[in-house]
C-alpha cells in the first residue's frame, strides 16, 4: 500500500517553527540593520538546513517551512495583482489571542503578473531530493473573512465578476507554479472549516451576506482554477480552524459543507484537522470519492509539545477506515507548526519528534 505519488502516507502539511538566526535576521531586517540580500543568504541557508532534516526524518514531500513569511496567507495574497495589503484597526482574533493588525483589500482588477513564491518554489525544488511541496492560500481567502467590504465597489459593482477573475487569477497561479516544475500544489483554506461553525457564520450574516451560498461559490472557482492543471500534478487542500500561536478560531465538525466538499471540489487530496473534538467525527467522510480521493487524518497536533500515543492514533486511523478505505488514508500532523512567523507554543525538538512519530506510525499502519 505504499503510495508513489501525494499526498504520501505521512505527509505534513507545511510551515515550521522559524529557527533562532532566522528570526533575529528578520527582526535585523526591519530595523534597517540588514539589507534585503542579506536576509536572503540567511532564509536560503535556513531553508536548506530544513530541507534536509525533513528528508532526514524520512518524510517523502518536503517544504521550506514557509520561512521567508511572515503570514501563510497575507504574504501571498498581496502579490496578486489588485490586492493590497494593510495595517488593519484590530489583528484577527483567535481564542483568547488576537494577531498582529493586518488584512488586504481589493482595490483593482484582479490578475497574476507574477508572484516572487515562483522563485521560492524554484530554490525549494533545486534543494530538495523528496518531492518539493508548496503551499499558497485557497481563493476563497480573498473574499470570506472581508466580505463584500474589502472589496472596491467601483472596480467590482458585481460579485460574479469577482469571483470569476479571482478564479482566472488563481488559474494562471496554478499554471506558473506548474511550468516551475511544481507537480504537489496545496491550497491551504480556513473557509470550509468557519463554514462549519455558527459563530463565524453569524459574523457574516452580521455584515449582510447570506454564508450558506458561499460552498458553491467557492467550489465553482476553485475547480475552474485547477481545472486544467497538468495530469501529473497533485492539488491537495488543507482545511484549518485557526492556528496562532497554538490556539484556534472555528470548531464544528465537518457535515455541513462534506457534500460539496468531498463531492462536489476536483481535489486530489484533503489535509483534514482531527486533533481535537471540535472536529467532529469521521462519520462526513463516507462522502469521499471512492478511490479517487486521499484524505490526510490531522491527528498529530502542533499546538503542544506532548507527544501522541502511537497506539491512540492507530486505533483512530481504523475508526476513519470504517467510513473511507484506508488505502486512500494518510496521515499528518493537524496544522502546520508556524501558520505565522510567530509560531506555536513548543519547541523544535518536540516539532520534529512529531513528525518522526507521523512518520513511524504511517510505516507500522501501511507498511
Amino acid at each position: 500500500m505504499h503510495k508513489t505519488v501525494p499526498p504520501f502516507r505521512a505527509d505534513t502539511v507545511g510551515s515550521l517553527l522559524r529557527p533562532a538566526a532566522l528570526k533575529a535576521a528578520r527582526a535585523s531586517r526591519l530595523a534597517g540593520e540588514l539589507s534585503a540580500d542579506g536576509l536572503r543568504e540567511i532564509e536560503d541557508r535556513e531553508i536548506q538546513k530544513v530541507i534536509a532534516r525533513q528528508e532526514e526524518i524520512g518524510l517523502e514531500a518536503v517544504t521550506d517551512g514557509e520561512f521567508r513569511r511572515s503570514w501563510w496567507h497575507f504574504d501571498f495574497l498581496e502579490g496578486l495583482d489588485g490586492v493590497e495589503g494593510y495595517e488593519s484597526i484590530q489583528g484577527i482574533q483567535f481564542n483568547g489571542v488576537q494577531t498582529k493588525a493586518r488584512s488586504v483589500k481589493v482595490t483593482g482588477k484582479l490578475g497574476f503578473t507574477s508572484h516572487p513564491m515562483i522563485e521560492h518554489f524554484k530554490f525549494l525544488k533545486a534543494n530538495a531530493k523528496a518531492m518539493p511541496k508548496m503551499t499558497i492560500p485557497s481563493p476563497s481567502l480573498l473574499h470570506f473573512r472581508g466580505g463584500r467590504n474589502a472589496i472596491d465597489k467601483k472596480i467590482y459593482p458585481d460579485m460574479e465578476a469577482f469571483f470569476d477573475d479571482l478564479a482566472d487569477a488563481y488559474r494562471k497561479v496554478v499554471h506558473a507554479f506548474a511550468d516551475a516544475g511544481c507537480r504537489y500544489l496545496q491550497l491551504d483554506d480556513t473557509v470550509w472549516a468557519y463554514l462549519c461553525s455558527e459563530e463565524q457564520k453569524n459574523l457574516v450574516r452580521q455584515r449582510g451576506e447570506d454564508p450558506d451560498t458561499f460552498a458553491r461559490i467557492y467550489a465553482k472557482m476553485i475547480n475552474h482554477a485547477i481545472a486544467d492543471r497538468p495530469s501529473d500534478m497533485t492539488i491537495s487542500m488543507h482545511i484549518c480552524r485557526g492556528n496562532f500561536r497554538s490556539t484556534w478560531i472555528s470548531e464544528g465538525g465537518y457535515e455541513p459543507v462534506a457534500e460539496t466538499l468531498f463531492g462536489e471540489l476536483n481535489i486530489d487530496g484533503y489535509f483534514l484537522e482531527y486533533d481535537s473534538a471540535r472536529a467532529g467525527g469521521f462519520e462526513p467522510l463516507r462522502f469521499v470519492k471512492p478511490g479517487t480521493q486521499n484524505v490526510v487524518l490531522g491527528l498529530v497536533t502542533t499546538k503542544t509539545g506532548e507527544l501522541e500515543n502511537a497506539d491512540n492514533v492507530k486505533a483512530r486511523i481504523d475508526e476513519a477506515a470504517k467510513y473511507v478505505s484506508l488505502d486512500q488514508l494518510c496521515l499528518s500532523p493537524q496544522c502546520g507548526f508556524a501558520s505565522t512567523e510567530e509560531g506555536n507554543d513548543l519547541a523544535e525538538s518536540e516539532q520534529w519528534a512529531k513528525l518522526q512519530l507521523t512518520v513511524d506510525i504511517a510505516r507500522d499502519v501501511w507498511k
